[in-house]
């Protein structure tokens, strides 16, 4: 009788314990001195050292435990040719997908390709290597939806998946 009054207690004690957020299956936003550390002052790419705009970043904890920055550049000053081409990075320390665009632990640019004023087409979100290759794109849905649009924002309220807001254009995140 006493063994079975201790499985039962020790099986209401794992039910009643609390599970760490990623245990959820779920993104989670990190903020405080973690997303301090973590998010760089500068970003390499192409041979350039790109300001990163810290105000307009963000640090994900994945539903595996990997850390992912998320940010915006600054490429004010720079050629044509880059603030053409990029408008952020992203570093990230497991596997993730960015719009069906799989990639693995590094750091990477990105730009958005914005279509024609009145021509009715999606934006398009660009993923590059740190030496400039693009490794892929995807459409960029505008989603009018999103009330108060930032540069840059997170949704992680998505369940299994994480929402990166580029203004009001989305590219989803796992």
């Amino acid at each position: 009788m006493r063994t079975v009054m201790r499985w039962g207690f020790l099986v209401v004690l794992a039910a009643a314990w609390p599970l760490p957020a990623f245990a959820q299956g779920g993104f989670e936003q990190v903020t405080g001195d973690a997303f301090t550390k973590a998010v760089p002052n500068d970003f390499y790419l192409e041979g350039n050292r790109i300001p990163v705009e810290k105000r307009n970043a963000v640090l994900l904890k994945t539903p595996q435990g990997a850390r992912v920055v998320l940010a915006l550049i600054d490429t004010a000053g720079y050629s044509s040719q880059i603030r053409q081409k990029y408008i952020g990075m992203v570093i990230t320390e497991g596997k993730i997908s960015l719009g069906g665009i799989s990639v693995g632990v590094g750091s990477y640019g990105f730009g958005v390709e914005n279509p024609k004023p009145g021509s009715g087409g999606e934006a398009k979100f660009k993923l590059y290597n740190q030496a400039g290759a693009k490794l892929g794109e995807c459409a960029a849905p505008h989603d009018a939806g999103i009330k108060a649009p930032r540069p840059l924002a997170v949704d992680t309220a998505a369940g299994s998946a994480a929402k990166l807001e580029l203004g009001r254009n989305t590219i989803e995140i796992k």
